[in-house]
């Protein structure tokens, strides 16, 4: 017999923790290889960890509703076989563990001696059951000392607390004249605001929200606070380009077995924009900018109820047929909830088509940690005053671009879109091919 170890795996590029939703066993259970072990929540997508052996759970570590870091014990299994136990393990393997492992039956060890939520390492974000019990109490986060790993505050450590009646609050904190040192900047800047008191009137609906809702919100708020959002707007004429797609439509869907949209086009404008402003294509990364190599378009897919963010990979090399059928795959697995974890990974550019539910002007908030989002507003037929002094009634499309202001500046997002207008433009049955 053996004792494994299952771990929060990493479920995304730059996700560095999850949050156990849902346990999908229970201790005792037999598993096989592969089986699905928890629904896990992060601020990218929600996945299923898998078991990576056949045996029994032994122990739930990790509980639902608390948030973990990758590399982090979430449980163990007992399997057969001579795999190696905790103790027989390398010591060196022991040394890369010791932080994040939690102690098992086969293997006791001391608890980890706690730390204070200011002391906690750089990235450690409040779980949302956290979040939900300080605000419920009043509980002041800075002063509470956690027992999770790396110092980390748990529901437990908040729960302790709440029995003993003993709430320390943040104007008990004021008013303590021994209390002289503030807390980190980070981790004042996790805590969320209290919830509002939203009174609930005869008639009114209470709608839970969902997991998906709030890893959107958690990523939209993050954004928003840790990226200053500049914005910027540029109008194009796109008669030629609605005049050709128009002209090929019936031809291509019969052929091809989907529809070729404008936003297919859009798409291959902005891939080929990005390759000759590559600044746009970048991230912030606290004391450098990694500009990335591969052009990977983002585009927002919506359901009902959520909003997902499949990726086009390597977006300049494809064709504008290429595109359009990973814009209609994509969508379509989005819809019937066959979208996996690795098909919203590796976006570099988001591209969000608000013109398809009529918009014509919006400010998007940038898909962290990219540093631009273009939004594709509604075309429209509008007059304008053309070269020749004459008035004409053309197609006319909004591109609204927000920028992050730590990466990017005015004047090459200006060229960007100049490139893009000057793209589309010249979009005919003359000047393009979709293949």
């Amino acid at each position: 017999m053996a004792i494994e170890q299952i771990k929060m795996p990493q479920l995304g590029e730059s996700v560095t923790e999850g949050t156990i939703s849902k346990w999908l066993v229970s201790v005792g259970d037999k598993v096989n290889k592969y089986d699905p072990l928890a629904e896990v929540m992060t601020d990218k997508v929600n996945a299923e960890v898998p078991s990576s052996f056949t045996g029994v759970i032994k122990e739930l570590i990790a509980e639902e509703g608390e948030t973990y870091e990758v590399g982090q014990v979430i449980l163990t299994i007992e399997t057969e076989g001579g795999g190696e136990t905790a103790q027989d393990a390398p010591a060196e393997t022991k040394a890369e563990d010791k932080t994040t492992a939690a102690p098992s039956a086969s293997a006791p060890s001391a608890p980890a001696a706690p730390v204070k939520a200011a002391d906690a390492p750089k990235g450690v974000r409040y779980s949302p059951a956290v979040l939900r019990l300080s605000q419920e109490h009043g509980i002041d986060l800075n002063q509470v000392t956690g027992t999770g790993g790396g110092g980390r505050i748990t529901r437990k450590d908040l729960m302790k607390i709440i029995e003993s009646g003993d709430i320390p609050t943040a104007a008990a904190a004021a008013a303590a004249p021994e209390k002289t040192e503030a807390p980190a900047p980070e981790a004042a800047s996790k805590q969320a605001a209290p919830a509002p008191n939203v009174p609930v009137m005869p008639g009114d609906i209470e709608i839970p929200v969902t997991g998906v809702r709030k890893a959107i919100a958690a990523n939209m708020l993050r954004s928003k606070h840790e990226a200053p959002h500049a914005w910027t707007m540029m109008e194009v004429d796109v008669t030629n380009l609605v005049e050709y797609r128009n002209s090929i439509k019936g031809e291509f869907k019969q052929k091809e077995g989907f529809n070729i949209t404008f936003f297919a086009f859009f798409v291959k404008a902005v891939a080929q924009a990005l390759k000759v402003f590559p600044q746009i294509n970048s991230m912030w990364a606290g004391d450098k900018i990694i500009q990335k190599k591969d052009i990977n378009i983002s585009i927002a897919v919506a359901t009902d109820d959520a909003l997902f963010v499949p990726v086009i990979k390597a977006a300049d090399e494809k064709t504008i047929k290429g595109i359009g059928r990973e814009i209609n795959d994509l969508a379509l697995k989005v819809r019937t909830g066959k979208l996996t974890s690795a098909e919203m990974q590796g976006g570099t550019f988001t591209v969000n088509n608000t013109g398809s539910f009529g918009s014509v002007q919006s400010m998007g908030i940038i898909n962290y940690p990219q540093a631009a989002i273009l939004q594709v507003e509604s075309i429209v037929k509008r007059p304008v005053v053309m070269n020749n002094g004459m008035i004409a009634v053309r197609d006319m499309v909004n591109l609204c671009m927000s920028l992050d202001h730590r990466v990017l500046d005015g004047l090459v997002c200006g060229r960007f879109l100049q490139r893009v207008k000057e793209i589309l433009e010249n979009t005919s049955k003359e000047n393009t091919s979709i293949y």
